[in-house]
């Protein structure tokens, strides 16, 4: 797909700190938006406005492109909620073929996201009373049957939450042919809220919990003896493992068993296929060393003090493994060779300072660096560095992705809290420093500070690329989607690209190669 943003329609707007910024064609706006999803609101943006926004786009937009957009969404960017929220709003506003019910089967990747679809559903329809979901899109109805055809009793039973929708209430307003007479019986058990218990990490432990015990070291025993089966089962799924390491070092587990830990997190087939976004080992790593922090200072009063503490002398070996964990995600991240000078220059400013999501410790600016470094470690000839007042470049070791976002993290406020990302290239201007790449990691909400100097950064970019390097190229990395880029697109050089997934490399990819940033999204087949 291509865009034409030098049409006769307007394309000069302000952004939210009142600065020059330039429009998007709907499909990169809604792109933008899509992937930089969260269900909560953003520094400048409400979450009601922020749908209000998806909504008008999408009636902009070919609707092919919205159904490709979801399952790209979904099964690429690895997001769970906004998929839901595409394929609801797109059963408003098409019909007359099977595009929604193909969508539908596209972005229902686990059981429980049958029910949470139909909540979806319920909600941005403002359904209310007792037959909430009647007159459901027939589609959406023929693709959740599709999708009802594709799970086992496993799955099921694992995902049979007590929410206000339940599979059984699915089961019946859907109405899925079974596939063969194994597949009814299953059927009739969700009916009968019989499925088989599954042997989950969440059941055992919430089974342990209701045993009274004779003392708090007893029930940490018990504790202990279920973390390492549980990790000797083999049925400890890795974003389980991941989001667990405090509980089963609290838990008090074997250096055996810590080495099978290990072992797992650093494996590169397995960190493949968890498909989990780079923040997570960060949020990971700094869990583990604020509780080996908080261990170290305040001590521990069981008479399992002893193995607990030593539990916490093993850190260092788990913070190996999730740096192991990071260089095997980044494997396959295309970066650029010794011939080819990068700068990557990462925003810190007060905007980026918000989580990603609300229960999150993790912030916008975090997953910046996380991106940025990814990239450092797969590039020969890089600089990196952060702006906000002011623009700083830091060395760093190339071979230390999370170490290396923890130092940016302790010295952010080295740079102030403005968005003045013109300095990245106006240092590069007046230090006539070639450069072949130029990416920058950031909400696109650029502005000058100083605004005495009147100093912006597209006539900035057009002098560096007329005076100094005729061949650079720009990246924006859009971390919040708004709705605005700083310069204006598809020219001189100028690219964006939007997510928190490592897979927006592909897209850096994708443009490297002649393509537009919506390439991968137009290769998904529905």
């Amino acid at each position: 797909m291509k865009f034409n943003l030098l049409s006769k329609a307007k394309t000069q707007v302000t952004n939210y700190e009142g600065a020059k910024a330039f429009v998007m064609s709907a499909e990169m706006e809604l792109y933008t938006t899509v992937v930089t999803w969260s269900l909560n609101d953003s520094f400048y943006e409400k979450d009601e406005d922020r749908l209000n926004r998806l909504r008008a786009l999408i009636a902009k937009c070919d609707p092919v492109f919205t159904g490709k957009l979801a399952v790209y969404a979904r099964t690429k960017m690895y997001m769970r909620s906004v998929p839901l929220v595409l394929v609801t709003e797109l059963a408003k506003v098409h019909s007359g073929d099977n595009l929604v019910a193909r969508v539908t089967d596209g972005v229902i990747n686990r059981a429980d996201e049958i029910t949470e679809l139909l909540a979806c559903y319920e909600l941005l329809n403002k359904r209310t009373g007792t037959k909430k979901l009647n007159r459901l899109s027939k589609q959406m109805q023929k693709g959740l049957t599709s999708a009802f055809n594709r799970f086992d009793e496993y799955q099921f039973a694992k995902y049979n939450r007590d929410g206000s929708i339940k599979l059984r209430d699915a089961l019946f307003l859907v109405h899925p042919k079974a596939k063969d007479e194994l597949q009814q019986l299953l059927f009739n058990k969700i009916v009968n809220g019989d499925p088989q218990t599954p042997y989950t990490w969440e059941t055992e432990l919430s089974a342990l919990g209701q045993i009274n015990y004779d003392s708090e070291d007893a029930k940490a025993e018990a504790f202990r003896a279920k973390w390492e089966e549980l990790i000797d089962s083999g049925k400890l799924g890795y974003m389980a493992l991941l989001r667990n390491l405090r509980n089963i070092q609290d838990a008090g587990v074997s250096y055996v068993h810590f080495q099978k830990v290990c072992a797992t997190l650093a494996d590169a087939d397995k960190v493949a296929k968890a498909k989990q976004f780079p923040f997570r080992y960060l949020a990971a790593y700094r869990e583990l060393v604020a509780a080996d922090t908080q261990a170290r200072t305040k001590g521990t009063v069981s008479k399992l003090s002893t193995l607990l503490f030593g539990n916490k002398g093993y850190t260092g070996e788990l913070l190996d493994a999730l740096e192991k964990a990071v260089q095997a995600s980044a494997a396959n991240i295309k970066g650029f060779d010794y011939d080819t000078r990068v700068l990557l220059a990462c925003d810190v400013s007060g905007s980026m300072q918000k989580p990603v999501s609300a229960k999150s410790k993790v912030l916008l600016y975090d997953v910046g660096l996380m991106l940025a470094m990814l990239l450092q470690s797969r590039c020969k000839n890089v600089e990196v560095g952060m702006f906000g007042n002011t623009w700083k470049t830091i060395t760093v070791p190339r071979n230390n992705i999370l170490g290396n976002v923890q130092e940016f993290y302790r010295r952010e406020g080295e740079v102030g809290y403005s968005t003045n990302g013109y300095l990245v290239i106006k240092d590069l201007l007046n230090q006539k420093v070639k450069v072949d790449k130029v990416l920058i990691f950031t909400d696109c909400q650029l502005w000058n500070s100083q605004s005495t100097t009147g100093d912006h950064m597209q006539p900035l970019w057009l002098h560096y690329k007329a005076e100094v390097a005729p061949q650079a190229k720009l990246y924006l990395f859009d971390l919040q989607g708004y709705g605005q880029a700083p310069l204006q697109l598809l020219r001189n050089d100028v690219y964006l690209i939007a997510g928190w997934s490592d897979k927006v490399f592909d897209v850096l990819a994708a443009l490297e190669n002649g393509d537009t940033a919506l390439s991968e999204i137009n290769k998904i087949e529905l």
